[in-house]
């Protein structure tokens, strides 16, 4: 018993002299730390991010461009390279009146662990040549589908020189589920934080909920103060956390 005590202690100091330590754990503060995912933005001004994925879709899409206008709002459309060359009238008004047109894949492909380098590569790509040739200007936010993400797909990401984004975790509306209007109002304005990147879409087959949800939200979190700005906008005032370029 000795000995194998006196083997393991010697096991243990030869790894420590060998610099060894255990794994990183690459969780939300380890990306968050390096300025590779934002989550969202701690600060004390009252600014809000309303954030739509999935389209753009007319016939939601401009409803929602409607109400934004209405109350001098500015949003970010993670917008899918299939829908922008579908639907390029649409996204040259969300342009033209201050949006900003963030990658969200071409065909809202999900990154788990078994996809190859090839199709991140070719869903980031695909649609960032669709939205720069379509309005002159580069994206530099992306958001995976359904939140799904890898250190590969980060490392990509950041390669083509995107900052990836998610959303705060008590900002996940659910509306794709259709839940109800009155549960997409209470979950945003129950929860409404300084700093909060709100997640929403604006391509919900069959639904009109976020639509009517949103001209609530806007009316009462304008009513509270809050100024609606892109996330870009929301992540000028980081310190701690970079934009990467």
């Amino acid at each position: 018993m000795l000995n194998r005590k006196c083997s393991l202690l010697l096991l243990l100091m030869t790894l420590l002299l060998l610099g060894f330590s255990a794994p990183v754990k690459k969780d939300r503060y380890f990306y968050e730390k390096r300025g590779e995912i934002v989550w969202e933005v701690p600060t004390e001004d009252k600014k809000i991010a309303l954030t739509f994925d999935d389209g753009p879709y007319p016939d939601t899409t401009d409803k929602i461009l409607d109400l934004l206008k209405k109350y001098d709002a500015k949003a970010t459309f993670f917008v899918l390279g299939n829908k922008v060359e579908r639907y390029p009238e649409t996204i040259k008004r969300e342009v033209a009146e201050g949006h900003e047109i963030a990658n969200h894949t071409f065909n809202h492909v999900y990154f788990m662990r078994s996809i190859s380098k090839a199709t991140i590569m070719d869903e980031i790509v695909k649609t960032d040549k669709a939205i720069e040739s379509l309005t002159g200007k580069k994206p530099l936010l992306f958001r995976p589908p359904g939140g799904y993400y890898n250190e590969q797909s980060i490392q990509i990401a950041k390669t083509l020189g995107y900052t990836t984004i998610m959303w705060s975790w008590h900002q996940d509306t659910n509306d794709w589920r259709s839940p109800g209007v009155n549960r997409i109002i209470n979950k945003v304005l129950n929860n409404a934080r300084n700093g909060d990147i709100v997640l929403m879409h604006d391509y919900i087959p069959g639904s009109l909920q976020t639509v009517k949800a949103l001209e609530t939200i806007l009316y009462e979190l304008d009513k509270r103060g809050f100024v609606f700005v892109t996330v870009t906008e929301l992540m000028k005032g980081m310190t701690s956390i970079p934009i990467i370029k």
